[in-house]
């Protein structure tokens, strides 16, 4: 799904949520929760969007209305020694979409 289609979905509330996953390295992906399926958005190419920082992310979607935005972490377990390896929950925390600054 790219931009203009994600606006069009959030326009018409069919935006169930959307989830910024942080991935190692400093890259963000916006996941697209819509009639019970998940997308990523995809730029202009087709290709995964990659973005910066939660404040790219909110630059980009400021048109957007109000909809669930979650922040998410991978397994934040995983970096740290000691722990004993099973089922992990990966982070999940509400945020806004409006900046913070």
């Amino acid at each position: 799904m790219n931009l203009p289609q994600l606006l069009q979905h959030a326009r018409e509330g069919r935006i169930e949520e959307l989830n910024l996953i942080c991935i190692e390295g400093g890259i963000y992906l916006l996941e697209i929760c819509l009639d019970g399926q998940r997308h990523l958005l995809r730029d202009k190419q087709a290709q995964t969007f990659r973005l910066r920082s939660v404040e790219h992310a909110r630059d980009l979607l400021q048109e957007l209305p109000p909809v669930p935005f979650h922040l998410i972490h991978a397994v934040v377990h995983e970096e740290m020694c000691g722990l004993p390896a099973g089922p992990q929950q990966r982070l999940r925390v509400p945020i806004s979409l409006a900046s913070q600054w």
